[in-house]
């Protein structure tokens, strides 16, 4: 029952709801209680349980500073609602309301009532919350039947299957990265794509949370928990078809369909988008073809694969949920330890430039994490290709172009000829190296200064010297002065598309060459 529907009972008739900002629809309530008038603050909150409704004369009385106590206590048992039966003429502060707005308490004023009122009250809510509990037994009752009907069904899947349509719910299984696993739909109301999203920017929430979390998809009431099947941490998704059952009814179901999984000795199928991910990643060309089309992705082409360093999953599902929601591409993810590494998928013979730019864009606006990506990819074959550059170069990026935290192609394309070169070693990499000697190599401070501002320029801040004044804390003349000084020392201009792409190389192998020393 919840507190909606609590208030609706003839007892608490023209009860006005004093907390406008605070929205009770969904607040579920599993019983009443009373605190009554005191002279001291010896009410403890442990007398009180969750989603309680507390009937309560006393509070208009009370000093400001210990009403926010009694509301701040409230909020943290997470009490249904206070209904206070004030004496006429006597009103709840301002103050107060807004604080416990605040805090999420909601506080009703039964008009006309008093304590002499208080039986009746309980009376009520109690018996309604009697009825609700037979109610209850009946749906766990009856699940039960199904799930433990062995002769009829061969497996937990038919099972939970008939328990579902019998009972109008709908159960959808993920995997920890939010891939659908099993699925039983009775009902189409809301997609699963829709409910997805939704959790994924709520998974905190859902890991931190007692009882299932309920989450309204499109008017359609959905409750999400945590799972444990076979020792791994999966995710159940529960639908409440007509908004029969409360959240607490829902935990209870879901604590029997988890037990019915392992009577079943349930096995989750396999997780074939992680599959599909990591194939790519391992340079499975073969294994990655056919879980391409046993994934249901045969109409779709590979636009652009992906890693993203870090733990902070939650961040990231809502981040490529967003993504997704922009656009039509279809992104397919797996986590490892502390590694998110995905593909991007669309139906187009390419990427479109506008899905590219803001693939780019909410990369660039992600945040702290490490991430490389390689778009405007056309298949398996170049997504493999591209793993294998993000591989290769995850390494060394970091030192090469320390300013910078997304890597793309063309960053990475740097890195990798510098890699090759360095490993190679002979004339060629001598002969970049002695692109910069004059300046690399001298003893003199100001030498030190122009190699560090051609660095900075080259690498750091993209030929653009504005940007190197300020990497370097100094004034953009100073850095025009610089390059003058580096075109008569090494006698070419380096602004000059000619001879850029050669020097650059020529800094950021010098970089690397540090950092392999350093290891040495």
């Amino acid at each position: 029952m919840t507190v909606k529907e609590s208030l609706a009972l003839p007892c608490f008739k023209d009860a006005k709801l004093l907390t406008k900002k605070v929205n009770t629809t969904k607040k579920v309530v599993s019983g009443i209680s009373v605190l009554e008038n005191t002279e001291k603050l010896d009410v403890q909150k442990t007398q009180f349980e969750k989603d309680e409704l507390v009937l309560s004369s006393f509070f208009v009385s009370w000093d400001v500073k210990i009403q926010k106590k009694m509301i701040k206590e409230f909020a943290e048992v997470r009490i249904a609602a206070l209904l206070v039966t004030a004496s006429p003429g006597e009103e709840i502060a301002s103050g107060i309301l807004s604080f416990a707005e605040m805090l999420g308490v909601p506080i009703y004023d039964l008009k006309g009532k008093s304590s002499k009122d208080y039986a009746n009250m309980i009376y009520e809510v109690t018996r309604k919350l009697k009825d609700d509990e037979s109610f209850e037994n009946r749906l766990i009752t009856n699940t039960i039947f199904h799930l433990l009907d062995f002769e009829k069904h061969t497996n937990f899947q038919a099972a939970v299957r008939q328990a579902a349509i019998k009972n109008n719910f709908q159960l959808i299984l993920l995997s920890e990265d939010f891939n659908p696993i099993f699925t039983v739909e009775t009902q189409h109301n809301a997609t699963i794509e829709d409910a997805i999203k939704l959790a994924i920017e709520r998974g905190k929430e859902i890991e931190k949370s007692g009882i299932y979390t309920m989450i309204d998809v499109n008017g359609v009431l959905t409750y999400w928990g945590p799972v444990s099947i076979g020792g791994k941490k999966q995710y159940m998704f529960i639908v409440d078809n007509e908004e029969s059952y409360s959240a607490a009814e829902i935990t209870k179901l879901a604590e029997i369909l988890e037990l019915a999984m392992g009577m079943w000795k349930y096995t989750p199928e396999r997780d074939l988008n992680g599959e599909f991910v990591k194939a790519m990643r391992r340079g499975n060309i073969t294994l990655a073809y056919s879980l391409k089309e046993e994934a249901g992705f045969a109409d779709y082409k590979v636009a652009g694969v992906f890693t993203v360093s870090g733990d902070n999953k939650e961040k990231y599902n809502k981040f490529f949920a967003h993504f997704e929601e922009q656009t039509d591409l279809k992104i397919i993810r797996t986590v490892d330890e502390e590694e998110t590494a995905g593909i991007i998928l669309t139906k187009e013979d390419r990427m479109k430039a506008g899905a590219e730019n803001i693939l780019l864009e909410m990369f660039e606006n992600s945040g702290r994490e490490y991430i490389y990506h390689v778009s405007g990819l056309e298949n398996p074959e170049s997504a493999v290709a591209g793993f294998k550059m993000i591989n290769e170069t995850s390494g060394f990026a970091g030192y090469v172009f320390p300013k910078k935290k997304i890597f793309s192609k063309f960053e990475m394309a740097v890195v990798s000829n510098c890699i090759e070169i360095s490993m190679q070693g002979g004339a060629v990499k001598q002969n970049y190296l002695n692109l910069v000697a004059s300046l690399r190599l001298s003893k003199e401070l100001k030498d030190r200064q122009l190699f560090e501002t051609m660095t900075t320029y080259m690498l750091d801040a993209a030929l653009n010297i504005p940007d190197t004044a300020k990497l370097l804390d100094v004034h953009h003349n100073t850095v025009q002065y610089r390059i003058k000084r580096m075109r008569d020392i090494l006698g070419v201009d380096i602004t000059d598309g000619r001879v850029s792409p050669s020097l650059m190389i020529a800094v950021a192998l010098s970089r690397m060459e540090n950092v392999l020393k350093g290891f040495k």
